[in-house]
């Protein structure tokens, strides 16, 4: 297994660290490892990318396991959000929505031999995630090592935060299906 496919499988590995730094509050400043845990994990996805391109270590298992990693970190934090309070369900809802659906796409494309890439408004929709994500867990950490105020607006924070993530999913998946509307419409 080359170093990117190990980063990749390392990011699947940290999910339930993250997840258990997430969702124990009993464990003093747990956004705050959480937060840490998210952010190495994005880091990888990152690396991995970049030493795959870069050396010529793009392989099948690569481009499975990276995306889905990548989904399994983001919907895992927003989930558990929704657990927490922390998020409207709806939001997330469609934020996984349309997950579905350009996996569903990129299915029916790999079906007829082409292959989806990523395009920019997909990379724009990840970042905003990631953003959003990191934002959401730092202003909680915030509010717990008591940086702010009892009243800051972190509520609203969050609202505004995943509107912004929803926009840019909409977008990306509205782009994804326009571009590839042949794959469908030949679909039987």
């Amino acid at each position: 297994m080359n170093l990117p496919n190990k980063l990749t499988v390392l990011r699947v590995l940290m999910i339930p660290v993250f997840l258990v730094f997430l969702l124990l509050d009993a464990i003093p400043h747990n956004y705050l490892w959480a937060l840490i845990v998210f952010i190495l994990a994005s880091l990888t996805d990152m690396l991995d990318g970049k030493i795959a391109r870069k050396h010529g270590l793009v392989t099948d298992f690569g481009k499975f396991m990276d995306p889905l990693a990548d989904k399994l970190l983001v919907n895992a934090a927003l989930i558990c959000f929704i657990e927490k309070g922390l998020v409207m369900a709806v939001l997330v809802f469609i934020i996984i929505a349309r997950e579905f659906l350009v996996t569903s796409l990129r299915l029916i494309a790999a079906g007829k031999g082409t292959v989806i890439a990523a395009d920019i408004w997909g990379k724009v929709k990840t970042v905003c995630q990631i953003i959003a994500v990191c934002l959401i867990m730092l202003l909680q950490e915030l509010l717990y090592a008591g940086v702010l105020p009892q009243n800051f607006p972190v509520g609203a924070v969050n609202a505004v935060s995943m509107w912004i993530v929803v926009v840019f999913t909409v977008l990306s998946g509205f782009n994804y299906l326009w571009k590839n509307r042949s794959c469908i419409a030949s679909a039987k």
